[in-house]
C-alpha cells in the first residue's frame, strides 16, 4: 500500500483551509498529551490551529490522550495534575467545549479496544519500521516498553474511532497518519468499506525550534531552561528567555532557515504570534539589529500570552468546572464511539 501523503498535505491544507461550515460529513480528530501546561511551539504549532478548526468544521473533537502519556513513566498525582492543567490551557487558549468536544481519550475505553482489534491487524515489522520508535527506543537504551511499540496503533483506533475525514498533524507525525490509512484499507479489503482514509491538515505555522539550539525544535524536556518559553511565563522570563536567544554574527533581520536558523525561528514567532505574513514581518524589520529585534519579538509574544496566562490562573482555581468540561465531553464522543465501536465488533465477529 502507497498512500502518497506527503505529496499531498500540502494540496490537502490548501483545500481544508478554506472549507467553510461543513455538510456534517467532515469530521476533525486531534489529541494532545497531559504534560502539563504548554510551550509556545505546542500552541503556535497545534493548539492555535485547533481553535481555527473549531470554527471552520461542525465535527470537532479533541482529546486528551493520557493512555498515550503512560508509555512514559509518570507519577499518578502529577498526572492528574496534568490533565487538568492541559484541559485550563487549551480552554484558554480558546478552544470552546460549544464547538467541539473536548474529553479524556480514558473516559471513552472503546479507544483501548478498538486498538486492540487493530493490533491484531497490524505487523510487527510495519511497526519496527517507524522511525519514532526507533528514536525513542535508543533513548531508553533499546528497553523501550510495549505501549511505546504499539501506540502508533493507538493513534489510529483515536481517529478511526469517530470516521474522522481529517487529522491536523505535525510532519513527525505522517507516517502514523499513513498507518491509520493502512489499517482502514486493511479492514475495508476484509470486511467491506466501513472507515473513510482520514487526510492531513498541515498547520502553516513553520515548526517553532529551540532558542538557545535552533537546530532542535521547542521542548519541555530541554535541560536548557532559556530553551523553552511556556505560554505561562511571566514577561520578565520572556524578555530574559528572547535576549538569550542564539542567533549569528549578523545584525540583519532575514529569513532563511537553512544559513541563519536562529533569526529565522525568530521571524516564524513573530509571525505566528502577530498573524503577519514572513514577508511583512522582514518589511517591518528593515534597519532593526538582531539585539533590538529579538525585544520586539518579545513584546509580541508577551501581548499574545498575558490573556492566556491570567486565563489558565482562573481555570486551574476551578477543579471541578474542569473535570466537568471533560466528563461532558467524554459523555458526547462515547454517543458517536459506541455504534461505530459495536459495528467494528459485529464485522469481525465478536458479537
Amino acid at each position: 500500500m502507497s498512500f502518497t501523503v506527503c505529496k499531498e498535505l500540502e494540496a490537502s491544507f490548501s483545500e481544508d483551509r478554506t472549507c467553510k461550515a461543513n455538510n456534517g460529513m467532515d469530521r476533525i480528530f486531534s489529541g494532545i498529551q497531559p504534560t502539563g501546561i504548554p510551550h509556545l511551539g505546542n500552541y503556535l504549532g497545534a493548539i492555535q490551529n485547533w481553535v481555527r478548526l473549531q470554527e471552520e468544521y461542525n465535527s470537532v473533537l479533541y482529546s486528551i490522550v493520557d493512555l498515550h502519556s503512560l508509555t512514559v513513566p509518570r507519577d499518578p498525582p502529577y498526572l492528574r495534575q496534568s490533565i487538568l492543567d492541559t484541559t485550563a490551557a487549551i480552554l484558554a487558549c480558546g478552544i470552546n467545549p460549544k464547538r467541539c468536544f473536548l474529553f479524556q481519550q480514558s473516559q471513552v475505553p472503546e479507544h483501548a479496544e478498538l486498538g486492540w482489534i487493530f493490533g491484531c491487524f497490524t505487523s510487527v515489522p510495519r511497526l519496527r519500521r517507524l522511525p519514532q520508535w526507533k528514536i525513542k527506543n535508543a533513548s531508553q537504551n533499546n528497553e523501550g516498553n510495549v505501549g511505546l511499540f504499539t501506540y502508533p496503533v493507538l493513534q489510529a483506533a483515536d481517529m478511526l474511532l469517530y470516521k474522522s475525514t481529517h487529522v491536523p498533524v505535525g510532519e513527525d507525525q505522517v507516517l502514523h497518519l499513513e498507518l491509520a490509512q493502512d489499517i482502514a484499507q486493511h479492514f475495508n479489503k476484509k470486511y467491506g468499506k466501513f472507515f473513510p482514509m482520514p487526510r492531513a491538515i498541515l498547520n502553516s505555522t513553520k515548526k517553532i525550534k529551540s532558542l538557545r539550539d535552533p537546530a532542535a525544535k521547542m521542548s519541555k524536556s530541554d535541560p536548557q531552561k532559556l530553551a523553552t518559553v511556556s505560554i505561562t511565563d511571566s514577561a520578565e522570563e520572556i524578555v530574559l528567555k528572547f535576549r538569550k536567544a542564539v542567533t549569528d554574527f549578523t545584525s540583519e533581520v532575514t529569513y532563511d532557515p537553512d544559513s541563519r536558523p536562529g533569526v529565522s525561528n525568530l521571524v516564524s514567532i513573530h509571525a505566528a504570534v502577530t498573524g503577519l505574513s514572513i514577508k511583512e514581518v522582514l518589511h517591518q524589520s528593515v534597519g532593526l539589529d538582531t539585539a533590538h529585534y529579538k525585544m520586539i519579538v518579545a513584546e509580541a509574544v508577551i501581548q499574545k500570552l498575558a490573556p492566556i496566562r491570567n486565563e489558565i490562573k482562573r481555570l486551574q482555581q476551578d477543579k471541578c468546572h474542569l473535570e466537568n468540561v471533560l466528563k461532558a465531553g467524554a459523555e458526547k464522543a462515547k454517543e458517536l464511539a459506541a455504534p461505530v465501536y459495536q459495528e467494528v465488533r459485529r464485522l469481525v465477529g465478536l458479537q
